[in-house]
C-alpha cells in the first residue's frame, strides 16, 4: 500500500483548491491508497518564526502531527493557490517554523546542506486567478514553482517532482472546473501505483 500526503496551502476549506484535495484523497483512497491530509489552514501554529534560526520555538502539536504524517508518506501532493507568484502566507509560515534544519535538513561537517526527506516524491499542483501556464513560464520564470520546488522541497531531499498548473481560474467556467477535477482523479489513479516513478523535471 501507497502512502501519501496531501498538503493543502489554500487558508479556505470552501476553495477550489479543498475540492481538488478532496477528489484526490477520495480518488486515492478507493485504489487502496493510504492518504494523510494536512489542511495547513486548520492548523493551530503561529506562523512567525520569531527568532529565525538563533533560537527555537516550540513545535505546537499541529505541526509535530505534520511533520510526522510528511515523514511517514513516500509521496507527497502540495496543492496551493499563487497570489502574489507565490505561496499564502500560512503556506509560507508552515515552511519557517516546521521545516527546520535537523527536521528537514542539516547541514553537514563540510557546510554543506542535506536533505533528511531523501527517498520522497512529490507533486506540486499550482492554481492561478489570472494566468495561464505559458504566461506563468514565459514572464515570471515560474518563480513560485522555483520557490517551492527547488528553494524548498528539493533543498529538503524530495525528488523527483512533477508540477500541475491549472488556471487561469477568472476564466474558467463550470465545464473547465469540472474537467480539471476528473483530470485530478486521473493524478491520483498514477501516483497510487506501487511501481510509479515519476518523472525527474528541470
Amino acid at each position: 500500500m501507497k502512502k501519501i500526503v496531501v498538503i493543502n496551502g489554500h487558508p479556505d476549506k470552501e476553495s477550489f483548491n479543498s475540492a481538488i484535495a478532496q477528489t484526490y484523497i477520495t480518488s486515492a483512497i478507493s485504489l487502496g491508497t493510504e492518504v494523510r491530509y494536512i489542511p495547513i489552514g486548520e492548523l493551530d501554529f503561529n506562523p512567525n518564526l520569531q527568532f529565525g534560526y538563533r533560537k527555537r520555538m516550540e513545535l505546537e502539536p499541529d505541526l509535530v502531527k505534520a511533520l510526522e504524517d510528511l515523514h511517514w508518506s513516500e509521496h507527497q501532493v502540495w496543492i496551493h493557490p499563487m497570489w502574489w507568484l507565490g505561496m499564502p502566507a500560512i503556506m509560507k509560515g508552515f515552511f519557517d517554523r516546521a521545516f527546520l534544519p535537523s527536521i528537514a535538513f542539516k547541514i553537514n561537517k563540510n557546510g554543506q546542506s542535506e536533505g533528511l526527506l531523501e527517498g520522497k516524491t512529490a507533486r506540486i499542483i499550482t492554481t492561478a486567478g489570472d494566468l495561464s501556464e505559458k504566461e506563468y513560464e514565459e514572464i515570471y520564470k515560474s518563480s513560485g514553482q522555483i520557490q517551492l520546488q527547488k528553494g524548498i522541497l528539493e533543498y529538503c531531499g524530495i525528488s523527483p517532482i512533477q508540477n500541475d498548473f491549472i488556471g487561469p481560474l477568472i476564466k474558467f467556467n463550470e465545464k473547465d472546473r469540472n474537467n480539471w477535477i476528473e483530470q485530478v482523479k486521473s493524478l491520483a489513479a498514477f501516483d497510487s501505483k506501487i511501481e510509479n516513478k515519476i518523472p525527474q523535471q528541470s
